[in-house]
């Protein structure tokens, strides 16, 4: 098994498993659903929980497939209640880049989802803006998602499958930071590993009811409407 650490050592990789790391800042969350008549008990929540929650997600991907799912725990984590994570907390996405299509399954509440649709068509910028993660060069792309929700993604070139961390895709490489401020969540990538034998295994998940996108958003619709703003954070968790 060989991790990469720099752009140098490989150079246009097509096949390979990324560690994501997804990081939530717990404490914004809160401070997001606090109401005034309940704030003297979020405010005590907040000292009872630590400030960030981060888990961790693997993405296989082989030319134009991608499997993201569920990485290795972290202890810490589960220190935050289920509750204001949100649903669909442990997303399994398999993305056919040339077909361009997915396949999710979701946990949302008590009720598993297989969902089967079309890959999210997002209207890109790209910007000068550029970083370095997991030793990758990688430049800045802006996009709305959901008609409101800001969006921001580091890629890189050198990664040549256009896919990316949950169902994010369709920039010039692989996608290996995304944020959504509204939701106070970030995932970057920590590690390349080009060889792991999970990669031939590629395939989309079977459990759940299967659904299509339209169908979700009138099922979240229906059994969220009255729960305002904590049922429209719900929704983006979903969504993404």
């Amino acid at each position: 098994m060989c991790a990469l650490s720099s752009p140098a050592q490989q150079i246009f990789i097509e096949k390979g498993k990324i560690e994501f790391e997804r990081t939530t800042n717990v404490h914004k969350r809160l401070e997001d659903d606090m109401d005034e008549e309940d704030m003297s008990f979020y405010e005590g929540l907040k000292k009872q929980l630590p400030e960030f929650k981060s888990s961790y997600f693997d993405l296989y991907f082989d030319h134009d497939k991608t499997l993201y799912e569920p990485g290795r725990e972290v202890e810490a984590a589960k220190k935050v209640p289920d509750w204001l994570t949100g649903p669909a907390d442990d997303n399994i996405v398999f993305s056919d880049l040339t077909a361009q299509n997915f396949s999710s399954q979701k946990t949302v509440f008590e009720n598993t989802y297989n969902i089967q649709d079309s890959l999210r068509k997002a209207e890109w910028k790209i910007t000068s803006d550029t970083r370095i993660i997991a030793g990758f060069q990688c430049r800045k792309a802006t996009t709305t998602i959901m008609d409101s929700v800001y969006v921001f993604a580091f890629y890189t070139d050198q990664i040549v499958t256009r896919g990316g961390p949950e169902s994010f895709s369709g920039l010039p490489g692989m996608i290996l930071g995304v944020a959504i401020p509204r939701m106070h969540t970030t995932w970057f990538a920590t590690k390349l590993v080009t060889a792991d034998p999970k990669i031939s295994l590629i395939a989309a998940p079977k459990k759940g009811k299967k659904i299509n996108i339209s169908g979700l958003k009138t099922t979240l619709y229906n059994s969220m409407k009255q729960w305002g703003k904590y049922g429209q954070r719900n929704t983006w968790s979903i969504m993404i």
